[in-house]
């Protein structure tokens, strides 16, 4: 059977391919939104139209952030904002990207540009910091982005520790990616914090809706502001700190669970190299806490860490160890997988 071809609607095709389209698209007349599917890490994925001046309001932004255009590599599946956002922010530039071979080390050495701009999840992180070599390479870079989920405090510290410049980014397909840089909006967005807790973001980067579906998109803006599915405060220095998703709160018996703060609290214990927490229905507790965990830490010192830092009610009842968490092709947990793996 032969390949698609490549395509912006929806974005799919090689990085090169996806890229001389960008190149196109940013150069046409009056071109019609791209669209990207979202990952679909918890259901079905759905398809997001993005104009040209909501992607041009965003990579333009980011640079503006990171102190000026530069030469960016590709280490996301370019069929996915991330990656699509490192090829197009690169047309913006005005620079080639260079596709990653899989050796950073290598890969740094293809970069001629006088900036040097990197995008990873932390998944990819921790992998790197395990290997000096590559870890040299990345303090190379003048910033390494880190999205697509949280940064967990202890991994930050020691790839800064040495010498990486870290820049967490908070956004979503619906934002044309990251559109918060370390707790601060770019220029342009504006973000607050609704009565319900959820996170709202409006500004020159959203998009203009789902494709075929837009009863969805009714549901998820409010007055010109998109609802994200997190929750959020912002503190004294107005800085946006993400608390979790709405449906990582777990009720169980009776009393809410921040599973978000259980994960972060299992990912500083020395035993434990990743791990993320979710509820599994139960008879008797109305959802049980359980913890998928790469590690060795066993249930009971689970339990004593979590308790030494937060009500013993939210340390997880069961603890389920695997040899790596499921992702998705973008990086992302897979966390369809982890309720499979939790009731399994």
């Amino acid at each position: 059977m032969s390949r698609p071809s490549a395509s912006l609607s929806p974005v799919r095709g090689t990085a090169e391919e996806i890229l001389d389209l960008l190149r196109g698209w940013d150069g046409a007349a009056d071109p019609a939104p791209l669209s990207v599917e979202t990952s679909g890490s918890t259901g079905e994925p759905k398809r997001v139209l993005l104009s040209r001046p909501a992607m041009r309001a965003s990579a333009d932004a980011t640079h503006a952030r990171l102190g000026g255009p530069g030469q960016w590599l590709l280490n996301l599946p370019p069929g996915y904002v991330a990656g699509l956002q490192v090829l197009f922010r690169s047309v913006r530039a005005g620079t080639e990207p260079v596709v990653s071979s899989g050796a950073l080390d290598a890969d740094v050495e293809r970069l001629t540009g006088p900036r040097r701009y990197l995008s990873l999840v932390p998944t990819q992180l921790h992998g790197i910091l395990d290997d000096p070599a590559q870890t040299r390479a990345l303090a190379r870079f003048d910033a390494v982005l880190l999205g697509g989920a949280s940064l967990d405090p202890h991994l930050r510290g020691a790839a800064e520790a040495v010498g990486i410049r870290i820049v967490t980014t908070y956004g979503m397909s619906e934002t044309c990616g990251g559109c918060v840089y370390d707790g601060l909006p770019l220029d342009g967005v504006a973000v607050k914090i609704g009565a319900d807790e959820r996170i709202r973001i409006a500004g020159p980067m959203l998009f203009d809706g789902y494709d075929a579906n837009p009863g969805v998109t009714e549901q998820v803006m409010e007055g010109g502001w998109f609802v994200t599915q997190d929750r959020g405060r912002i503190d004294g220095d107005g800085h946006l700190q993400v608390l979790g998703r709405v449906d990582d709160m777990v009720i169980s018996g009776g009393v809410n669970v921040p599973a978000a703060a259980v994960a972060s609290r299992l990912r500083a214990h020395a035993d434990v190299r990743a791990a993320e927490v979710i509820g599994v229905p139960d008879d008797r507790w109305g959802h049980r806490v359980v913890a998928v965990v790469v590690g060795s830490l066993d249930l009971r010192d689970a339990r004593d860490w979590v308790a030494k830092q937060h009500p013993r009610t939210w340390a997880p009842r069961e603890l389920v160890h695997v040899d790596a968490l499921p992702l998705l092709s973008n990086g992302k947990v897979d966390r369809l997988a982890l309720q499979e793996l939790a009731r399994a």
